[in-house]
């Protein structure tokens, strides 16, 4: 029992955790705020979100490789590449300004004389879905590797060993 909960359970939890938190995250905004982000979606959040989404699904995998007790040691082949695409996440934040600069020089330039308040502002609200597809994007690309460290600690004390600082000699 204790070996299924370590080889399998723990792992399988582990790796749901920054799914899970994911969801969590998107039904705590506001339903009007999703439909107005489907609503106003463009090119740069459907960059933001694929490339996002395919970044989370390969941490995935790796954290689910990189969570596997081995009886004295964690598979620790996939660290680097958990560690790398981390570390892309940084960049969602970064797409998603660029998209909302893009989207506020638009407005500016549908501008023409005089313009009531109302118009532009409904007219500079959409440059904002780019910010939070990148900030969602940065935030839930940044957990799988924060759940491994977290992971194994739990795992390996269970397991009867100490996890190793990535990168150390075995």
């Amino acid at each position: 029992m204790r070996r299924l909960l370590i080889q399998l359970v723990l792992p399988v939890f582990f790796c749901l955790l920054p799914i899970l938190a994911a969801g969590l995250v998107a039904v705590c905004i506001p339903p009007a705020a999703l439909q107005f982000f489907w609503d106003h979606i463009g090119p740069m959040e459907y960059l933001i979100l694929g490339l996002g989404s395919f970044l989370f699904f390969l941490q995935m995998i790796f954290c689910w490789r990189a969570l596997r007790w081995r009886g004295t040691s964690f598979d620790e082949g996939s660290d680097r590449w958990v560690t790398n695409l981390a570390q892309a996440a940084e960049w969602f934040p970064m797409l998603g300004l660029i998209g909302t600069v893009a989207g506020i020089l638009l407005t500016f330039s549908s501008i023409h004389g005089p313009t009531p308040q109302h118009e532009i502002i409904q007219k500079y609200a959409p440059a904002i879905t780019a910010t939070g597809s990148g900030l969602f994007m940065a935030l839930i690309n940044m957990m799988p590797s924060w759940m491994i460290l977290l992971g194994r600690e739990v795992i390996a004390s269970l397991g009867g060993g100490a996890p190793r600082p990535p990168g150390e000699p075995s």
